[in-house]
């Protein structure tokens, strides 16, 4: 699984366990989420080209760096938009592109809504942000989308992904990078993540 990225840290493990508790009410829920989610933005951006810039300081001149390669941003409606509250923080100049893909509960088979995309160069990286990679079907369907785009790169970064949805990305879309907080066992018959938090949105919104 090369190309999985699995991020360990122990503000990752810390907040990871307070999202799965049930207990975890909304307020604390939402923070614990931007917490794990920002770790996996810096990982999902660590190798963004930069150029040489230099800059003067109080003291002198030196050498700095200025990025130089640009970041477009699709979250995956409307989990992916707790993701997104965070990513803004580190990419406040980020193209931001939606795609809406309502999950049926009965068939767990996605329906997209909604699609609004900016202007994808060549040479850009597009992160894919929705939390749960489960089945795996939304997120095969925005990657279906936007390799029309002819994008530099695609990586989707996930707070939790499942045995099931990694497989069927990898088949799907060789090359392409995952990066995950954590890899849970199985999917339920339900095809919900075990063990899993439960439904991300319903509980980062509060519905």
């Amino acid at each position: 699984m090369s190309d999985i990225l699995l991020v360990k840290h122990p503000l990752i493990d810390h907040s990871l366990s307070i999202l799965r508790d049930r207990e975890t009410d909304t307020s604390c829920f939402r923070r614990h989420a931007g917490i794990v989610s920002q770790i996996l933005i810096v990982e999902a951006t660590r190798c963004l080209r930069t150029r040489a810039r230099t800059i003067q300081t109080p003291l002198t001149s030196c050498e700095g760096a200025a990025l130089d390669q640009k970041t477009v941003v699709v979250p995956v409606l409307r989990a992916g938009l707790a993701m997104l509250m965070t990513i803004q923080d580190f990419l406040p100049d980020a193209g931001v592109g939606f795609v809406g893909l309502e999950r049926d509960e009965e068939t767990a088979v996605a329906r997209e809504y909604y699609q609004k995309l900016p202007e994808i160069a060549p040479d850009d990286q597009v992160l894919v942000l929705d939390p749960m990679l489960a089945t795996g079907g939304s997120l095969d369907d925005t990657v279906t989308i936007l390799l029309k785009k002819n994008p530099g790169s695609i990586t989707l970064v996930c707070v939790l992904a499942a045995p099931e949805g990694i497989a069927r990305i990898q088949d799907r879309y060789p090359g392409i990078k995952i990066i995950t907080a954590a890899i849970d066992d199985h999917l339920n018959e339900k095809k919900y993540i075990i063990p899993g938090l439960g439904d991300f949105g319903d509980r980062y919104f509060g519905t």
